[in-house]
């Protein structure tokens, strides 16, 4: 397999969205799981997995939103954070972020002045959203692997990839068959 240019991130593959039993569970989290299986060799060296992590003292509007989730307010090293296990060992360069978004200045560095972002993970709605956006205003080219995220439920699954194509050309929904198949789509 050839590679697809640009730069995956992998976004938020975590124990907490994982795990049915989390009040943040993703319930496609294995299908969006199965996407990146699939992506990470068309890849290889140019990937960064995401991880969203809980300030340790919310301010501003996050301090309602950890009212609301307060199982959340734990540690960067609890497990609930940690990649989930199909990735923990694969995950050679590993952004962490407070925040939905995660187009950091070292995920931006990686994907390079106007380089591609190819993104996949969870939630499509929240985070691959917030890290869509921030890139494209960036002016990164940014593909969004349809079938390789998943969101809180398949409606707001479908009506986040709906918004993100409204972005085109700057943001573009692909699914993985066609990135695979054309590495330029």
């Amino acid at each position: 397999m050839t590679g697809v240019p640009g730069h995956l991130a992998v976004i938020d593959m975590q124990r907490v969205f994982a795990d049915p039993a989390s009040p943040w569970a993703t319930p496609r989290y294995a299908d969006a799981a199965e996407g990146v299986r699939r992506l990470l060799p068309a890849f290889a060296g140019r990937v960064t997995f995401t991880r969203f992590l809980a300030p340790e003292r919310p301010a501003g509007a996050w301090r309602a939103y950890y009212d609301q989730w307060p199982f959340a307010l734990q540690p960067p090293d609890a497990a609930l954070w940690d990649l989930s296990d199909e990735f923990a060992g694969l995950a050679g360069h590993v952004v962490d972020a407070p925040s939905f978004g995660k187009w950091t200045p070292d995920l931006a560095g990686r994907v390079g002045p106007g380089g591609r972002l190819v993104l996949a993970g969870v939630s499509t709605e929240c985070c691959v959203l917030s890290t869509a956006l921030a890139a494209a205003d960036a002016g990164a080219e940014v593909l969004v692997v349809a079938d390789a995220c998943a969101g809180v439920d398949d409606d707001s699954h479908l009506k986040a990839l709906q918004i993100m194509e409204l972005y085109r050309p700057l943001i573009r929904v692909t699914v993985l068959t066609d990135l695979l198949a054309r590495p330029d789509p």
